[in-house]
């Protein structure tokens, strides 16, 4: 069921119908759940034994969990008196050691089961080149696998929570139906976002009225998201796939302009897609997390990724760098780094104290490029972009004391355009290793973008890559609407919406007439067979 096909359209207006109108009071979520497997289902009924185990087990075993808690304090509180303080010390960490165990239970059968289908055949395929390399016959065969829909977000958004139900951030769910519409909520399932069960969990259970502000609201997201996926992203990889289509026979000057194409079309196809899901989670009462905030005019690569799948990047930072970066192993290393001769520098100092953020993040950005795709150039893309915040953390010192030196004015506009133009190219870097088909390749791609130019004849090549003078054309302008908002939004920091509200009739009017009739005149629809048609889809 492709988010672009009437099926859609009907089924979401069903859902939200069914959901206002039918007299369920406290138990509207149930329409929820129904309407979320049945969308499950039409992606595919092979797909839903892999989203009920994950659920099943999460569920059961955070029960465990909390049992083992409750146990524990109303042991502790019987042996208060006649227990000293060792014995309390030893029997917390017993405890402490069984609720590891049990969590660790269901990381491994989760992460596993993610693991396996999506990085077998990756992990063979590198072994079989090994063994090649070494003149060895024996090699590992390669299964016929296949990847659940939205498997990477329901499985990091199930574990997310079970990770807080062993710190006893709150009580485990009781009720398997409702925590079935946690793991399963239709609007996020295809590309997230990753949502905390603390921020959405109490609004899928609660009973939402109709509010005609967040229906108004939540229609213009979801067609503001419309424009821009179906409008320009599915325009833009039009000519992206003649290029990967012949990829070798590209020079320099193609290969640059579709690496800034991809810039285009990857941020309008994911924000476009998330968009959509929270439009139609907003009609409905519910508020997802943001997941994009204009990650285009970031001013630093960590300013990037913190504008960019923002859920991601909190979910990372919640369950992977904090514990690292804070972990006994890292501070302790910190902590004998300072007592060295190089530790009593200025220098060494400053490394000994970020040293552990700085290697966190590493971890956490090879994690993200492993998470993108099972390829070594998505560990390559991953080792970038955390290579870059690595050595940002580390080498903070002497690039404020250049700016010092060089009287730099950090509010300058010509400083901070200097900035995002610095930082978009760093990001596009990145993207080589999307785009590319492979890590060789993305090297390639590299030295053709230094050595093998021709810019001079840059129209007529555009022109051969699928697009058309009227679609090029179409392309250019919607692209130019997309940043006038986001310059709007840059500027304000308020939602579009929100300021459509201060103008008058007509320009609010307007606007939505404006955007609802490029997308249905100019919109690209595909058969609407498909639900892997969004590029986060695949991960």
């Amino acid at each position: 069921m492709s988010y672009a096909s009437i099926n859609f359209i009907v089924f979401v207006s069903l859902t939200v119908l069914a959901y206002f109108a039918l007299p369920l009071k406290k138990h509207k979520w149930v329409v929820l759940l129904i309407s979320s497997y049945i969308f499950y289902l039409f992606a595919g009924y092979k797909y839903v034994a892999f989203i009920i185990f994950t659920t099943v087990s999460t569920y059961v075993i955070a029960l465990w969990l909390d049992k083992i808690s409750r146990r524990s304090k109303e042991t502790l509180q019987v042996n208060k008196k006649e227990w000293d303080k060792d014995t309390k010390k030893q029997f917390k960490n017993t405890t402490k050691r069984n609720k590891r165990l049990v969590l660790a239970l269901c990381l491994m059968l989760n992460f596993g089961i993610l693991a396996f289908l999506k990085y077998f055949n990756f992990f063979a395929g590198s072994l079989n080149d090994v063994f090649g390399a070494f003149g060895m016959s024996f090699s590992v065969p390669t299964l016929k696998l296949f990847l659940p829909l939205g498997i990477s977000f329901y499985t990091f958004q199930s574990m997310g929570y079970i990770v807080d139900v062993y710190r006893e951030k709150f009580p485990a769910e009781r009720n398997i139906a409702k925590f079935a519409l946690f793991v399963s909520f239709f609007p996020q399932i295809i590309q997230g976002p990753i949502s905390f069960y603390d921020q959405l969990a109490h609004q899928l259970y609660e009973p939402h009225k109709m509010d005609f502000t967040r229906f108004k609201h939540g229609c213009e997201l979801t067609l503001w998201g419309y424009f821009k996926k179906l409008v320009i992203a599915d325009r833009a990889v039009i000519a992206i796939n003649a290029v990967v289509a012949d990829y070798n026979s590209q020079n320099g000057t193609v290969l640059t302009f579709t690496i800034l194409l991809y810039a285009l079309q990857l941020y309008a196809d994911f924000s476009g897609g998330i968009d959509i899901s929270r439009g139609i989670a907003q009609i409905l009462g519910i508020d997802m997390a943001e997941n994009f905030r204009r990650p285009y005019f970031s001013k630093s690569i960590s300013e990037y990724w913190r504008r960019w799948h923002i859920t991601l990047g909190a979910w990372m930072k919640e369950y992977i760098f904090y514990p690292l970066s804070l972990s006994g192993l890292f501070l302790n290393t910190s902590k004998k780094m300072k007592a060295t001769k190089f530790g009593a520098t200025k220098a060494g100092a400053h490394i000994a104290k970020v040293l552990p953020t700085a290697v966190a993040s590493l971890i956490v950005f090879l994690v993200v490029g492993i998470w993108h795709g099972a390829s070594w150039k998505y560990v390559a893309f991953g080792l970038w972009n955390g290579g870059i915040i690595m050595l940002s953390i580390l080498m903070k010192p002497l690039f404020d004391a250049a700016i010092k030196k060089l009287h730099i004015n950090s509010k300058n506009v010509l400083w901070i355009l200097f900035q995002m133009i610095r930082t978009f190219i760093i990001v596009c870097i990145g993207y080589v290793f999307d785009v590319a088909p492979s890590f060789r390749q993305a090297a390639w791609t590299f030295k053709s973008m230094v050595v093998n130019q021709s810019i001079g004849h840059i129209l007529g090549q555009v022109f051969g890559l699928g697009l058309d003078m009227i679609n090029l054309v179409v392309l250019v302008i919607s692209s130019f609407v997309l940043l006038f908002v986001s310059i709007c939004q840059e500027k304000t920091d308020q939602h579009i919406r929100c300021i459509l509200d201060k103008k008058s009739v007509l320009i609010r009017y307007g606007a939505v007439l404006f955007l609802l009739t490029a997308v249905l005149v100019f919109g690209l629809y595909d058969s609407g067979n498909s639900t892997a048609t969004f590029v986060y889809a695949q991960f």
